[in-house]
């Protein structure tokens, strides 16, 4: 296992919003978190991710443990995760986009306001990611003019170059319409070739497809855990809040 949580917990005064989980990730695997509106997904990532401190509980990655580490120490050790909102540089290129992501493992994460001239040599690795994603032929373009389903691939490509052994990304199909969801399910299992992805989302279709396993939380618990198949045929599942919509995509 690649990502390990036990007991993981998070109160917000009186207010539990996550509570007692057990998560493991296996490595190479899509791992889907899935869930109602304040089931508690979102905390449970930005605990997973440090962006929250835990209330109780441990987390490993890999070999070490990143209980108390901060977002930062975690990015580097390879856990990056995305957002629900789009994280792009508005009035930057496609490729100087990605090209920030290059900075860090090129050793320049902090010279940021490095000449044109020194960052060029990160322009080959760029536009690999760009062409992983479908978008090279865009690379001089401004992020600020792309469709909001290429902004998503976008952030595909500036992920990956942060070089990440296991990727984060919260709700990446959301706001996109049906063409676009396929575009992005697609990229998602493209790019996970020999990476490891545990996602928030909410489309079953997507899950369906590309998810290796699926954790079921509701009211800030763990529900039910295993294949789609498995958690699509639970009956506390159907019961809880899936209902038809599970049904229908199993069909």
């Amino acid at each position: 296992m690649i990502l390990r949580a036990r007991g993981l917990s998070k109160r917000f005064g009186a207010f539990t919003a996550v509570q007692d989980i057990d998560l493991d990730v296996a490595q190479g695997s899509i791992h889907a978190l899935v869930g109602p509106n304040g089931a508690g997904k979102t905390t449970c990532f930005n605990l997973l991710s440090r962006f929250l401190p835990a209330s109780a509980g441990t987390i490993k990655f890999g070999e070490h443990d990143i209980t108390r580490s901060s977002p930062t120490e975690v990015a580097r050790l390879g856990l990056v995760r995305s957002f629900q909102i789009s994280a792009t540089f508005a009035h930057m290129s496609l490729l100087e986009n990605v090209r920030v992501g290059l900075q860090r493992p090129a050793g320049l994460a902090w010279q940021f306001w490095t000449s044109p001239q020194r960052l060029r040599v990160l322009d080959e690795r760029a536009m690999h990611y760009l062409e992983m994603v479908g978008l090279a032929d865009r690379a001089g373009d401004l992020a600020v003019n792309l469709p909001y389903g290429h902004k998503r691939a976008l952030e595909l490509a500036t992920t990956l170059a942060l070089e990440p052994t296991l990727m984060l990304l919260d709700e990446p199909t959301q706001g996109l319409g049906h063409e676009d969801v396929e575009r992005v399910t697609e990229l998602i299992a493209r790019v996970a070739q020999g990476r490891t992805v545990l996602m928030v989302e909410h489309n079953m279709s997507v899950i369906s497809r590309i998810c290796d396993r699926v954790t079921v939380m509701q009211r800030g618990a763990k529900l039910a855990e295993g294949s789609y198949a498995e958690v699509a045929a639970n009956p506390e599942v159907m019961t809880a809040y899936m209902g038809e919509a599970i049904e229908d995509s199993v069909a």
